[in-house]
């Protein structure tokens, strides 16, 4: 069915047509909603649906919106799932510019859905309404522009998700709260599968005050439940605000490229925290941080099998370049430059005071084979190049230099009971 007004389009929603097509842009007065299997599309390339009062668009189960822009304030869901079917099949959005957040989320009956999104540009949205927070590590997880969240407990519901071509925010004017986000409903139930996920440019700022410990968002979010098969991040993917995670794992990611650079504005902000399992990470380009205590990568819990990173730079105080808590494999990086000294930064929920170390291996934390392709540089004071503090590294190699700017700076440190192959940097120890 063809509509014009808002008028047509109450009658076609209620109709049994299954397809609706829009010819105009409308102005809707309410929230408006999908019944299963009802599609809502435009073959005319300028149509907006706007919301005056409250969300868009709710969703029931086999659904499909495509080639139309949606716009509702953006503290509001745009689209959103309001359904008791147990299976709701396949809801797909395609070829949509978007105004508000996008939330799908499974809970109650729904145990069954594929999500299948190709092309999604949400200009603007604000997530942190939203009371269904993951908790985990000492800290809440605010939704996403882009949410993706199984909610439903119970251990056979899932959610299959193939998501392309996925851009959130602009430059200067990010979304608010997390970017892209998705989650099961814990470590043991209620499970998502992302078969592949695709971004282009993300940016988003979270919005939370500065000391704040036990709050925090990511640009990119793989939460605890969600297994990533294929993660391709092929445009920037910045963040501005304190706790502010630019990429960021609680689950499991067997392969995850970003081809752009990577890059944290704010406080306690990190370029890559690992928390879950990743078989596969490669950075083509680099990892900037820019903020008290903001580093450029971390595992903390959980590991990683092989990574490659391009550079990673960060500028602040107690601003670490990558921090190992816990085993993983192969590490290779190109340079690693850390311009801070001694400053706070959060970790897992609690405030510390860090020192701006280039690398460092702490008690717990091991790596197999660390591999540095040019140079560890640090330009603070009272800081190590390497330092190896009670962790081990069996393997370690460096093509470069290890380079400190201070007299109170250490080139290698290896302390509290730390293990280390040195054979390719005897002449670094002090």
């Amino acid at each position: 069915m063809k509509v014009k007004n808002y008028v047509e389009l109450q009658k076609a929603l209620k109709s049994e047509d299954k397809i609706i097509e829009l010819e105009n842009s409308i102005n809707a007065v309410n929230t408006i909603k999908l019944k299963e299997g009802q599609k809502l599309t435009s073959e005319k390339d300028d149509i907006l649906l706007s919301f005056i009062n409250g969300d868009g668009i709710a969703l029931t189960g086999d659904n499909e919106i495509s080639n139309i822009s949606i716009q509702t304030t953006p503290d509001k869901r745009a689209i959103y799932i309001d359904s008791e079917l147990e299976d709701l099949k396949d809801i797909e959005l395609k070829n949509l510019t978007v105004t508000g957040m996008v939330q799908l989320l499974t809970r109650g009956n729904n145990t069954k859905l594929t999500v299948k999104i190709d092309g999604l540009d949400v200009v603007s949205a604000d997530a942190r309404n939203y009371s269904e927070r993951p908790m985990k590590y000492g800290v809440n997880v605010y939704q996403g522009a882009l949410t993706i969240y199984n909610y439903n407990p119970k251990e056979d519901s899932e959610i299959i998700v193939y998501a392309e071509n996925i851009s959130l925010g602009r430059k200067h004017a990010p979304v608010i709260g997390s970017g892209v986000f998705i989650s099961g409903f814990n470590d043991e139930s209620g499970k998502v599968t992302i078969e592949k996920l695709t971004t282009n440019d993300i940016y988003s700022n979270g919005m939370i005050p500065t000391g704040q410990p036990n709050l925090i968002t990511g640009a990119i979010f793989i939460v605890y439940g969600a297994l990533a098969k294929e993660v391709v991040s092929n445009g920037k993917v910045v963040t501005y605000g304190t706790n502010d995670m630019v990429l960021d794992v609680w689950g499991t990611v067997e392969n995850w490229t970003t081809k752009e650079k990577i890059t944290s504005y704010g406080s306690s902000g990190i370029g890559f925290v690992n928390f879950g399992t990743v078989k596969n990470f490669k950075a083509e380009d680099d990892i900037e941080t820019y903020g008290l205590g903001a580093r450029g990568f971390n595992q903390y819990d959980g590991t990683i099998e092989k990574a490659e990173f391009n550079s990673i730079k960060t500028v602040g105080d107690g601003s670490i370049g990558m921090q190992f808590s816990k085993p993983v494999g192969k590490i290779t990086i190109k340079d690693v430059i850390t311009e801070g000294s001694t400053g706070d930064t959060l970790v897992k929920g609690v405030i510390k005071t860090l020192q701006a170390d280039a690398i460092s291996v702490l008690e717990g934390g091991s790596i197999e084979e660390l591999n540095i392709l040019g140079n560890l540089e640090t330009k603070g004071e009272e800081v190590v190049g390497y330092h190896v503090n009670g962790g081990k590294v069996e393997s370690m190699h460096i093509n470069g230099e290890i380079k400190t700017n201070s007299e109170k700076s250490h080139e290698v440190v290896i302390e509290n009971g730390g293990e280390s192959d040195l054979s390719n940097i005897e002449k670094y120890i002090k």
